[in-house]
């Protein structure tokens, strides 16, 4: 999974849950799935499911709780409504909800099938204090488009996780569907219905479903076809516009990978929103072969492009960890109580530092975009606790005060990695990096064997170098942070700082403020950055939260057109600020300027020495 804020732009489901004792009286007789596209009632869509026979007087359904890849409680339960359980006769079965994902149904003997209606996500995102990541939600637009991630649809059964599912989706005749699940074989196409079949409850969830009136392009990389879809409701961008890039990105993450493949097809279901009551979570979601992303439509092409380089790279990668090197906490995921493995340092910040070294290993991009992308990832780390422990984080992602670190596996995680990186070719005289490593952990163990949580990090030290074992003891399990420059000095390379022009509200595309959704879309400083001569000669301090400007309220739709007019404002205009900081109300006052930062840049030193050189082309060159 990957995420980023609107304005700077920022996985997995994995395995599958263990086998467990069947319930059903009839061998592998599949869960019969049926999903209404066509009669849309109330902007919800009708599911039934019938199960086959039980042999209990007393059965549970659950939908998810948690979907792996997104790291927090999303509870897609709370989004099904009137849900009956019915006899043979049609007649209701009692049946109690024990908490938001789960039902217990009386008399399961006696049950034929239960139904229910589901609301979507997207219109909704606004009114949850804690909406679902978008990527991994759901859409529901009657006659026009379905955003079908399947976990937020269709349940199971207890005990009958790996029974297979038989889904029938009746739509519209003039939407196409894009998907991995396999289709059933039928003697005649049915353009009003798709029947897919699954061989167990993962891979119901691991393939979403777009449904969309037709705009996609598939193309070769190798032996991999890939099929990229594209939902535009404004009609601003085809599949055959963006296929060019994508299919230039996909190229030269193959050539990195090299013989790592585990995967024949992959579909990118692209979903742009119109940010009017509808997505506005925007990043990706992974499945092993495929990814859901979503983008606001707004969005300038070059600006779109850069975009799904970034995120959809960083979601192939996940082919490698975790689809192919993964604990057992993942092999064997519970999706309503979830044991959390304590590798988020690899399985999302091998993929994000991969998903960056890729591009400067296959020219993407030159030595001082790579360069600038590290400084970012070392501002950013520092917006989070430097001194929390990656691998108890990890094992505790879902609590606090753990999940308000989570973003930090995007950027900590990345420079973890590439110091694991750099200490691992200085060792080896730059032959072996941590491409090396995930290709040997790939090959020992591969997508249905998981290695035991608690023993991959002596496993990798035994592989490698007592110094990594150090490394890891001290800096990810243990809660030392890491001194980059120690690393970077390996390779001839330096910080220095110097001073740079800034947008009064923006550094680029990165803002020096931020929203807080739970506090009626008020306005603050950010915290852990380098702020501006715009704030810092105001007086205005990180964690302030901003009330007014020039007498005007600020919240969310104020600050908008605020942050427009001062593209106009010169360096004498006069602006009073009024904050609050830690409940003291204060008013700052003064000229604008003209917004500097100091912001710190890597560059090679003027001594380095060969070896370093050497050391330096072999990271950054392969």
């Amino acid at each position: 999974m990957k995420k980023f804020l609107v304005c700077s732009i920022s996985t997995l489901l994995f395995l599958g849950c263990g086998a467990s004792k069947s319930l059903t009286t009839v061998d592998k007789a599949p869960i019969l799935v049926h999903l209404d596209l066509i009669k849309v009632e109330d902007d919800k869509v009708m599911v039934q499911m019938d199960p086959g026979a039980f042999t209990t007087e007393e059965v549970s359904f659950f939908i998810p709780k948690t979907v792996p890849g997104t790291y927090s409680s999303d509870n897609y339960g709370k989004y099904i409504e009137g849900l009956k359980a019915l006899d043979y006769d049609g007649n209701e079965l009692a049946v109690t909800k024990v908490d938001a994902n789960t039902w217990k149904v009386a008399k399961a003997k006696s049950l034929d099938k239960i139904t229910y209606w589901v609301n979507d996500t997207y219109d909704t995102e606004s009114e949850v204090e804690e909406a679902v990541f978008s990527p991994s939600g759901t859409n529901i637009k009657e006659g026009d488009n379905f955003v079908l991630n399947l976990h937020g649809f269709v349940g199971y059964f207890e005990g009958l996780n790996e029974i297979p599912y038989e889904i029938t989706i009746a739509k519209p005749a003039d939407l196409m569907a894009t998907t991995s699940l396999k289709e059933k074989s039928v003697a005649e196409a049915d353009p009003k219905q798709d029947v897919y079949i699954a061989n167990r409850y993962f891979e119901v969830i691991d393939n979403p479903i777009l449904y969309a009136k037709p705009n996609s392009e598939t193309f070769l990389i190798n032996d991999i076809e890939v099929t990229l879809s594209v939902y535009s409701p404004n009609g601003t961008y085809t599949a055959s516009s963006i296929k060019e890039s994508m299919q230039k990105m996909m190229a030269a993450q193959k050539t990195f990978l090299g013989d790592i493949n585990s995967t024949k097809e992959y579909n990118i279901l692209l979903y742009l929103s119109t940010m009017e009551q509808d997505a506005g979570g925007f990043g990706a979601l992974e499945h092993h072969t495929s990814t859901v992303v979503v983008l606001p439509e707004v969005m300038q092409k070059e600006a779109l492009e850069e975009a799904m380089v970034d995120v959809v790279s960083h979601e192939f990668f996940h082919i490698v960890t975790p689809l192919s090197v993964h604990s057992e906490e993942i092999q064997y995921f519970d999706f309503n109580d979830p044991k959390m493995s304590q590798h988020l340092w690899m399985y999302e910040g091998t993929t994000e530092y991969f998903a960056n070294l890729f591009q400067i290993q296959q020219g993407l991009i030159d030595e001082s975009e790579f360069y600038q992308r590290i400084m970012n990832k070392v501002s950013n780390a520092k917006a989070y606790d430097d001194a929390m422990s990656f691998t108890e984080m990890s094992k505790n992602i879902l609590e606090d005060p753990y999940k308000d670190n989570y973003a930090n596996v995007y950027e900590k995680g990345t420079l973890i990695n590439m110091s694991l990186d750099l200490l691992l070719r200085e060792w080896s005289n730059g032959e072996k990096g941590v491409l090396w490593l995930m290709k040997e952990l790939s090959a020992k163990y591969g997508d249905m064997t998981p290695f035991k949580d608690d023993a991959l990090i002596d496993e990798i030290v035994a592989m490698t170098f007592p110094e990594v074992g150090t490394f890891f003891a001290t800096h990810v399990v243990g809660d030392t942070p890491i001194n980059y420059g120690d690393f970077l000095a390996k390779v001839g390379l330096k910080t220095i700082s110097e001073p740079e022009q800034t947008g009064y509200f923006l550094k680029g595309e990165v803002p020096f403020i931020d929203v807080d959704q739970g506090n009626e879309n008020a306005i603050f400083i950010r915290k852990g950055i380098a702020l501006n001569t715009f704030f810092t000669t105001l007086g205005a301090q990180g964690g302030d939260v901003i009330k007014s400007i020039n007498g005007t309220p600020i919240d969310l739709e104020a600050i908008r057109p605020i942050i427009g007019q001062s593209f106009g404002w010169t360096p004498e205009t006069e602006i009073t600020m009024v904050v609050d900081r830690e409940g003291e109300e204060l008013t700052l006052a003064g000229p604008v300027g003209s917004p500097m930062v100091d912001v710190t840049k890597l560059a090679e030193t003027d001594d380095a020495n060969e070896a370093q050189k050497k050391l330096r082309t072999a990271w950054m060159k392969g």
